[in-house]
């Protein structure tokens, strides 16, 4: 476990990184878009199609965990799970819309692949990331991302006038009246949903060796889909560079301090 002068540090380093890219980005939002900007770009129609799909997979396993936590029994730790994979079935066969078979299909897999892994395990012992995962699901995609939309109401990229007239950099929201929906990204939120998961993979670098690969493996996949589907919004013109910059800097920041709060003053379970 980390102690809290390292925490402390990591905190500052991201506020740091923050403000500076914030700035940055303030003043060449518009121009780093024109640059980069490719509507037909393949791997960014990929992000624009799946970037938030793994999120989904990983909420409803931290859901399921949190609820079937409640249980003692293991096998009766398992339902919760079971409940969520017969919804991802009902999605793709009686909604059978692209974007419910695309979340049904990650509901059925990723809480199959979950309950296969932990059969013999009690599902306590997760509580605590599941809780960490789940409260940053309801404070940055949910409730931060999706009110901020609304309240700041900026103008994605593709869709401004000829000459880019009704471009407005971060710092000065259009305000609701004007209707947009770039700032800030809900892609970008929803992959960066997978930080929590750092916390115990950075556990294992003190363990053996095997142990120290498999996890800087893994983080390397959980900061590289992130930063992919982030890119993968600008690139394909639904979002500027600031837009994923708030989305993945509050995940960052509320991962912290919900680290610091479940895992430092809470119980053991």
């Amino acid at each position: 476990m980390k102690s809290w002068s390292e925490i402390k540090k990591l905190t500052i380093f991201v506020l740091i990184t923050w403000v500076v890219l914030a700035i940055l980005f303030g003043f060449f939002d518009l121009a780093l878009s024109i640059a980069v900007v490719d509507e037909a770009s393949v791997w960014g129609q990929f992000g624009a199609d799946y970037g938030e799909t793994p999120g989904y997979a990983l909420i409803a396993v931290a859901l399921g965990t949190l609820l079937g936590s409640l249980f003692t029994n293991l096998k009766l730790q398992k339902i919760p799970a079971y409940v969520g994979i017969i919804v991802g079935i009902l999605f793709i066969v009686l909604i059978g819309d692209k974007s419910f078979t695309k979340t049904g299909w990650s509901l059925i897999i990723s809480l199959t692949i979950f309950v296969i892994l932990t059969w013999n395990k009690d599902w306590k012992n997760y509580r605590k990331i599941a809780g960490v995962i789940a409260l940053l699901a309801l404070i940055n995609p949910l409730l931060f991302v999706q009110i901020t939309k609304i309240l700041a109401g900026r103008i994605r990229f593709r869709d401004l006038a000829l000459g880019y007239t009704n471009f407005t950099p971060w710092f000065l929201p259009p305000g609701i009246s004007a209707g947009g929906s770039s700032f800030p990204s809900g892609h970008a939120a929803m992959s960066f949903m997978f930080v929590p998961l750092l916390i115990p993979l950075s556990e294992m670098l003190t363990k053996e060796r095997s142990k120290k690969i498999i996890s800087v493996i893994l983080m390397f996949i959980v900061i590289g889909w992130a930063l992919f589907v982030a890119v993968s919004r600008v690139v394909i013109g639904a979002h500027y560079a600031s837009d994923v910059l708030f989305s993945g800097g509050m995940a960052c920041i509320i991962t912290i301090l919900l680290y610091k709060w479940i895992y430092r003053t809470k119980g053991s379970q």
